[in-house]
């Protein structure tokens, strides 16, 4: 009951598993499928980095080009320090728009030009030397879907049809937007302690390359066969792309290992994760035997990762762990009938008798304080929040929520006391740093 959405499994291009789980349309009571069409988010970002290597392959782009040799109305200032290998990596210091504390409320329900937008909130001044530091950019991705709309004169949605979705019959993959109607279109969900709700709306010119595009999981596995062959690359550029730079991070693809036993073996993967309005994706690409796992799911932040890890695990034969359930969601029904005062007392007895039919990580009691302050429910948040830092003291995550609703719950002095202790534990705490100066310029 943890996934909603489709999955594919497939080793050598060979189906193991392809089937759909619960609903794409939970109003008429529609179910998901392998045919399903679902929002990838990010996972947008490797077909990017496709076309700019298929642009690169044909001397129409240079790796180590200026942006500003290929987008000459962009501020000079940064554009000339940027070269596209920083685009690419996360690496360019153009603060992302998606991180802006107004985006999401302000903005993205309003149509742009690719242009438009690229001068209002893809232009910021660098947070730091472009090359130096990786830090996730969708501002990065958009100004790539800009650059290849330049250089071959087309919109980015024409250049993915006639350069990979077309060649590799990729018929159920495209880029979304609200107004066409398209067959086997899943809806999107959030999830709540309360069940689901309809995920908000999002203008869809504004993900654009860095995340606006739909797919299966059989048009994906498509994709990813072809990522072994010639057909859209040669061998020598796709090695290129998939070169990690910082953080293991290559072009539009993030290589990491799995670790599958208790003796820590571990195997080689290269993947993606994307998440939208109501949408949550990864794939995953075991390289070695070829495997691939796809998972698109309509109902928002779901731990694809940790399914991802268990399906891995089977593959190569080894025990695996089954789904735990939520602990976030039996400790808010514990507040909706007993109240706040015997949180800890339920949290406490269920990790001492059924530690292994909950999932007891940090995020848990995190996104129920969050949800709570969401809520108006300040005292439970701040009560949840305490729960959670004294069961990861060593959690800087964690002292930086409790300072936050202690914020919200006026509690200034109590605010200081957390953000200072999460500051110890994570010196490169931005946020924390700038909390701390105002709150001691109040107190």
């Amino acid at each position: 009951g943890q996934f909603n959405g489709s999955i594919l499994v497939a080793e050598k291009g060979k189906v193991i598993l392809s089937n759909g789980y619960g609903l794409a349309n939970m109003e008429w009571n529609i179910g998901n499928t392998p045919a399903t069409k679902f929002r990838i988010g990010s996972l947008t970002k490797q077909f990017t980095s496709m076309l700019i290597m298929q642009l690169v392959q044909e001397n129409k782009i240079k790796l180590d080009a200026k942006m500003t040799d290929y987008l000459p109305e962009y501020r000079k200032d940064t554009g000339d320090k940027i070269t596209i290998h920083h685009l690419l990596t996360h690496t360019s210091g153009i603060p992302s728009y998606t991180s802006l504390p107004s985006f999401f409320s302000d903005v993205s329900r309003i149509y742009y030009s690719v242009d438009d937008f690229t001068k209002e909130y893809c232009s910021g001044d660098l947070q730091f030397e472009p090359g130096s530091t990786f830090r996730y950019n969708n501002s990065g991705y958009f100004l790539l879907g800009n650059v290849i709309e330049k250089v071959t004169g087309k919109s980015y949605e024409q250049v993915l049809q006639e350069r990979i979705f077309k060649p590799l019959g990729m018929a159920n993959s495209g880029y979304d937007t609200s107004k066409p109607i398209i067959k086997n279109r899943a809806s999107g969900y959030e999830q709540t302690l309360d069940g689901y709700t309809n995920a908000a709306f999002l203008d869809m010119s504004l993900p654009f390359a860095a995340g606006s595009l739909y797919s299966t999981v059989e048009d994906l596995l498509l994709w990813d066969r072809a990522l072994y062959t010639e057909q859209l690359l040669n061998n020598k550029n796709k090695a290129k792309m998939f070169t990690p730079f910082l953080k293991n991070y290559a072009y539009g693809w993030g290589t990491s290992e799995i670790t599958i036993n208790e003796d820590k073996d571990k195997i080689g993967s290269v993947g993606h994760s994307g998440g939208i309005n109501g949408f949550h994706a990864l794939i995953t690409r075991l390289t070695k035997d070829q495997h691939v796992i796809i998972q698109l799911n309509n109902t928002g932040g779901t731990s694809l990762g940790e399914m991802r890890n268990q399906i891995t695990k089977i593959l190569y034969g080894e025990s695996f762990a089954a789904p735990k359930k939520s602990i976030a969601k039996a400790l808010y029904k514990t507040i909706k009938n007993n109240g706040i005062s015997s949180i800890g007392n339920t949290y406490q007895h269920l990790k001492q008798s059924a530690k292994e039919d909950y999932n007891f990580a940090e995020r848990e009691l995190n996104s129920l304080g969050y949800n709570l302050l969401q809520g108006k429910q300040i005292k439970e948040s701040v009560a949840v929040m305490k729960l959670n830092v004294e069961a990861y003291p060593k959690s800087a995550n964690a002292h930086d929520s409790l300072g936050e609703v202690y914020l919200a719950n006026d509690q200034k002095q109590q605010s200081l006391a957390s953000y200072e202790m999460s500051l110890s534990l994570d010196p490169d705490n931005k946020n924390a740093k700038e909390v701390i100066e105002q709150l001691k310029s109040e107190l």
